[in-house]
């Protein structure tokens, strides 16, 4: 048994063993007959990436899945990440503001563009850096400040008009890491890097996609994703190949044909939680009723039992679960010297954030069993 006096730390880094019956995640990608008719047009036109037609298909339809003007594909969400900010040229070596309570890539994305990551705190309701508490941030900033990034937590919703008004506002690069946000991302002028991870609510194994409504900026993005090329051989800027497949397009085709029926299993499996779960365990808003999300992050407060105790306790009936983002930025050795502000809220959600299995086809029974498990565990406190 872990002991309540050990540190979380040592916890965050912990992988889930593969014995667990039930684990975290479980992907479910398109199949291979429902890939098939792409993996033939790929035959046929014996193009194999290099903005193929079938990456052509992929970013159109992506376009009128979200009503916007220009959305370029790339090779990861990291990449993504760092050709948004190259694409808005913040000066190099300035610092990028971005919350402590995000994952790993958000900063080693950071260091890829040239940039320092200035680590923050994040409101304790929506979990997020708004852009209210960036406008303070900056005010404290150890040095120069010449981009931020943002992040919508889990897949939940982030108000896009208000980003759109602080950059222009300040000047200042912004990047939304909207890496689970497939389902709720809006974009508009402020760039949205969405990732396509086979984890990811519609996912085609490893890929991403940048989109907003400014066609110049996704010009510029593409160009630093193609070796500085755009229309010609001559390379023009620094840059890198951050190209999407013909065959990782394929799998994006066919994930998008199959969206409304993957996102009704993955609201569903939120449902069931919603239904399952005790007061003492909260969930994301509105998650299963306006949004799906590949994940489950609850948060366990006022327990007897801390949260190591109760991924032991889980662990012991075969259910996995796990503390998320390691704790946050600061917890990781990469990003330990980074310059900070207050952690107190990032640190409450690590201390208290609990990450559950979650899949599309995840049945009721399983939920049921998960729930059962965690709710005996999660008695409230005696007053």
């Amino acid at each position: 048994m872990i002991g309540e006096s050990r540190d979380l730390s040592e916890l965050y880094w912990q992988v889930e063993t593969a014995s667990l019956e039930i684990p975290v995640m479980r992907p479910c990608l398109p199949s291979s007959q429902q890939l098939l008719p792409y993996l033939q047009l790929i035959d046929d036109s014996r193009v194999y990436s290099n903005g193929g037609p079938l990456a052509r298909a992929f970013e159109s339809r992506l376009r009128t899945h979200f009503n916007v003007e220009a959305v370029t594909l790339c090779a990861n969400a990291t990449l993504g990440l760092a050709l948004a900010l190259l694409a808005q040229s913040p000066p190099m070596g300035s610092f990028c503001m971005v919350p402590a309570w995000t994952f790993a890539a958000s900063a080693h994305a950071i260091y890829l563009a040239g940039l320092v990551p200035y680590i923050v705190d994040v409101d304790h309701d929506s979990q997020q850096l708004t852009a209210d508490m960036a406008r303070d941030f900056l005010h404290h900033a150890p040095g120069r400040v010449g981009a931020v990034m943002p992040v919508m937590p889990f897949g939940a919703s982030a108000d896009m008009l208000t980003w759109d008004t602080f950059r222009d506002e300040t000047g200042l690069a912004v990047v939304m890491d909207a890496a689970s946000a497939f389902d709720t991302v809006r974009p508009g002028k402020t760039p949205c890097v969405v990732s396509l991870h086979a984890t990811k609510v519609l996912g085609i194994g490893e890929g991403a996609f940048v989109a907003c409504t400014d066609p110049r900026l996704i010009e510029h993005v593409i160009r630093r994703g193609n070796f500085g090329f755009h229309g010609t051989r001559e390379s023009i800027v620094p840059a890198i190949n951050a190209k999407l497949s013909e065959f990782s397009a394929a799998v994006g085709l066919a994930a998008l044909d199959l969206w409304p029926s993957s996102r009704d299993q993955y609201l569903n499996v939120a449902k069931e939680y919603r239904l399952r779960l005790d007061r003492s365990v909260s969930m994301m808003p509105g998650q299963g009723d306006t949004w799906a999300s590949s994940t489950m992050v609850v948060r366990v407060t006022n327990s007897e039992k801390g949260i190591a105790s109760i991924i032991e306790g889980l662990r012991s009936s075969g259910i996995g679960s796990r503390c998320w983002w390691g704790g946050g930025l600061h917890r990781h050795s990469a990003f330990m010297e980074c310059q900070r502000t207050d952690l107190t809220v990032t640190d409450d959600l690590a201390a208290s954030s609990l990450g559950l299995p979650c899949w599309p086809d995840l049945s009721a029974r399983h939920i049921e069993r998960i729930c059962t498990s965690l709710n005996a565990m999660a008695v409230p406190l005696a007053h």
